[in-house]
Order: structure tokens, then C-alpha cells, then sequence
């Protein structure tokens, strides 16, 4: 971990950009995860602070393929080669840009509260995120900026994969990031506290910078913000926003029955891992919810959810129905890869005692596309003669003391074709509740789904 949080994350950037201290800047934040980054580097460099509203247009039967974008302002640029390829017709395009429009002008009231954006005319304007993905948004910033009348853009991140330049291309005449790792899987995972930035904080940032402003004596009048951004392409509040910002009560219908659950994506998620816990146990189940903690600060999703109802768990014989277990989870896992924010993320399986059988035996089916899956002192036994058509890299957990589990996970193991490791915690039991064993549980975890999983390829020409 770089950052304890984004405000640490933005005093840390802004060591890198003194070189901007006393230009004249503008400084955009991009909504929501940017903004108290932009936060701490405009006080720290005695500079405005705005956000910058930008919002992608999505082909209409392809949302995910970027032709265009807008700001405030009436600013819009749209990728011609996108719109000539897909066929998306003038009136397709207005349609898509009208809904676009109405989004981007709500959230400017919500945030501004009736204030007038800054202008950015012939000045130069620092856009700042909280890390980069795939820089398909930031890009889009940066072209509304200049679209908007910006003299020079610097892009400024605190951390960026090692090829980010790469993928930028020249819409910024200046990239700056002072982290850019090797080992980069998402931008949380270099966060120690990387909660969702909500509507509220947003706007006290914005007001904090305005009072400082103010007693200052400088005006609003200078260069401004413009846009907003995708989120990383992830789910905002209005859930159409793809990639992350979710943290939310779901409720999941398979047949004629609902199962309750809770889904957590964090902001650029590498991917999401759906839990499956074992008997006795329900999304409530503390392990669990300790293990999925640790997933949201290392950049991955989770789904905690219930497997039966409560009427149904009252028949001992549902619970170790393995066959059920894995049908339910396969139906959830379908559900949720429908959910906006989860559009395109991989998924992985997190299974305990009973339900790692279940998440075996549903990363089996052969159209699973299941990214990984991890065992905390499972019942891969369970799985039985599904085992060998497991494709998914698989890590089995254990403790070290819980001997007849360990030799069921032994002897499953050897039945696995797949990628596969078997991790002993030295000393732990079935339930890990010795010190320190559920923090291993979780960094082996973390660290095998983040092994395996990826952001999915964004296949959007400039966007």
C-alpha cells in the first residue's frame, strides 16, 4: 500500500507537481474518486478547484464502445470512426446525448449548487484522478478541456500502471504519476482506506476550496472545471456508470425465489469475487465479511449473498445439497454479470466449508468463465467428480491444525487439472480464529484473485 487514503494520496501527488505552484493553474477533479485527490493538490499548490463533468456517449446496443463524450458548455467531441463503423445514426447519437446531457447538468447542480463552472480559457488546467485503469476517461477529460479552451493540460495521477503513457496518447501535453508499479492490478489495491467517495463529500471539498478561495481573495472568475467521468468505467449511483461505486442491498430472483445479498464494487475493480459460504453460515457470516473488506480495499468487488432462503435452510438436507448450491450460485453469477457496474469485470469464486463444493462444482459448467477461485478450509471433496473439469486457477486454504479437512483438500487437489496450490496457515483451525490466521486468509486470497483477474479489454477507439 502507497496511500492511506486520497487526501494522503493528493499531498503525495502534489510533491510532484511544484513545478505548476504559482502558474496559474486550474485544478480538475474528476467525480467522485478524483475530486478529494484535486482536493489536497489545489490546496497545496494555492490553486481553484472545480470538477471535471465529462460524460461518455455509448453506442446504444454497445454501451461499452465509446463514440463520443460532452462537458458543460454545449462541449462535445465525437469519434467519427466509431460512428461510421457501428452505424449509429444521427438521430441514435442525439437520443444517446440528450440522456447524457440531462445527467451531466444534475450532477452539476448537486455539486456546484448553481455555480458557474470555472473557465479555462487560455489557461492551464491540471486534471487530476485518483489513479489510472484503462485512461479512457481521463483521456475524455482532457479532450473536453481543451475543447473548452484549455491552453495546456497536465494529467496527474497518483498511481498508473508502468505503460500509461502508452495509452494516453497526446491528448495531455504533460502526464505526471510519481507511482507507477509493475504489480498493478487495480488502483485500490494501493490504498489502505479506498471507500467510495459519496455525493456529499464531493461537495464539501468543493466548498472548503471555495472558502479558501474567498480568504484568499481569489475569485471564480479564472479558469474553470468541466466534466465528469465514468467512474473507471465503473457503476455510479445512477448504476449506469460501468466499473465501480457500488455498495448496495440486492436481491436476486432465480424461479420463484429471491435471495438477498450485498454487492460491493470499489472504484476501477479488477474484477468481482461472489461468495459462497458454508453451512450454518448466511451473507452476515463475520469471516466472510472480514475476507470481502480486505477484497474492496484491494481493488475487487465482492457479492455476499445467501444460497437459500431462511425457510429453505431449515431442511438439513438443502444445505449439503451440493447440486442446489452450485445451481443457485451459477443463476447469481449470471445475474450479476447483467449488473451495470459489474458489466465486463471478471468474476471469481470464494468458497467456505460447504461452499467451496458449490463454487467448484459451478466453475465446472462449461460456460462458466470463472476468472478464480479460492477455498477457505472448503469441502472441494464435495465437488466430487466435477474436479477435473475445473478450468479456473484454484487455491485451496487450510489450517494447519484442522487435519481431516487438510486431507480431504489434499486429496481433491490431485483430482484438479486446473492451475492450483494448496496454502497451509500454520497453527489455524476449521474456523481460523487463532490471531493473525484470517489476515493470511485474506492476503492469499487477495493475492490469488488479483493474480488472476483483470479489467476486461476496452475495445473503444479513443475512448
Amino acid at each position: 500500500m502507497l496511500f492511506m487514503d486520497r487526501r494522503d494520496a493528493g499531498r503525495q501527488l502534489a510533491n510532484s507537481l511544484r513545478h505548476l505552484r504559482g502558474a496559474g493553474i486550474v485544478v480538475l477533479g474528476l467525480p467522485r474518486g478524483g475530486v478529494p485527490v484535486a482536493a489536497a493538490v489545489a490546496e497545496a499548490l494555492d490553486a481553484p478547484l472545480d470538477v471535471c463533468l465529462v460524460r461518455k456517449l455509448g453506442v446504444p446496443f454497445h454501451q461499452e464502445l465509446g463514440m463520443g463524450a460532452i462537458g458543460e458548455g454545449g462541449v462535445r467531441v465525437i469519434n467519427d470512426e466509431v460512428v461510421r463503423m457501428t452505424g449509429v445514426t444521427e438521430d441514435e447519437l442525439a437520443g444517446v446525448e440528450a440522456h447524457e446531457r440531462q445527467v451531466l447538468d444534475s450532477r452539476a447542480r448537486r455539486y456546484r449548487g448553481g455555480r458557474a463552472p470555472i473557465g479555462l480559457e487560455g489557461r492551464t488546467v491540471l486534471v487530476v484522478d485518483d489513479g489510472v485503469a484503462t485512461g479512457s476517461t481521463a483521456r475524455a477529460a482532457c479532450r473536453i478541456a481543451r475543447a473548452r479552451g484549455a491552453e495546456r493540460i497536465v494529467l496527474a495521477v497518483p498511481v498508473a500502471p508502468r505503460n500509461w503513457t502508452e495509452r494516453m496518447g497526446s491528448d495531455a501535453d504533460e502526464l505526471v504519476s510519481p507511482h507507477t508499479p509493475r504489480d498493478f492490478y487495480a488502483i485500490g489495491q494501493f490504498y489502505v482506506d479506498f471507500a467510495q467517495t459519496d455525493d456529499a463529500e464531493v461537495v464539501a471539498c468543493l466548498a472548503e476550496a471555495g472558502d479558501r478561495a474567498a480568504g484568499s481573495g481569489r475569485t471564480r472568475s479564472g479558469p474553470a472545471v468541466d466534466g465528469e467521468r465514468e467512474a473507471h468505467g465503473a457503476a455510479g449511483d445512477d448504476a449506469g456508470d460501468k466499473g465501480g461505486k457500488a455498495d448496495r442491498e440486492v436481491y436476486i430472483q432465480i424461479g420463484g425465489t429471491t435471495l438477498r445479498g450485498r454487492l460491493t464494487v470499489p472504484e476501477g475493480a479488477a474484477g468481482v469475487v461472489v461468495f459462497a459460504h458454508g453451512s450454518g453460515s448466511s451473507r452476515h457470516s463475520p469471516r466472510n465479511r472480514f475476507v470481502a473488506v480486505g477484497l474492496n480495499r484491494a481493488g475487487l468487488g465482492t457479492l455476499l449473498f445467501d444460497l437459500l432462503t431462511e425457510e429453505e435452510e431449515a431442511d438439513r438436507a438443502n444445505v449439503f445439497d451440493t447440486g442446489l448450491l452450485a445451481e443457485r450460485l451459477t443463476d447469481a453469477t449470471a445475474w450479476l454479470r447483467e449488473q451495470p457496474e459489474c458489466e465486463g469485470l471478471a468474476v471469481g469464486y470464494f468458497g467456505a466449508s460447504t461452499g467451496a463444493g458449490a463454487a467448484l462444482w459451478s466453475a465446472a459448467e462449461p460456460d462458466a468463465r470463472i476468472a478464480a477461485v479460492v477455498s477457505r478450509g472448503g469441502r472441494p471433496d464435495l465437488a466430487g467428480p466435477r474436479l477435473p473439469e475445473v478450468t479456473a486457477p484454484t487455491l485451496l486454504i487450510v489450517g494447519g491444525d484442522d487435519l481431516q479437512v487438510l486431507d480431504l483438500n489434499r486429496a481433491a487437489q490431485s483430482r484438479l487439472h486446473c492451475e492450483n496450490r494448496l496454502a497451509v496457515v500454520p497453527g489455524a483451525t476449521h474456523l481460523f480464529e487463532e490471531t493473525g490466521a484470517l489476515e493470511q486468509v485474506t492476503e492469499l486470497a487477495g493475492d490469488w484473485f488479483t493474480d488472476h483477474m483483470t479489467p476486461a479489454a476496452h475495445t473503444a477507439a479513443g475512448f
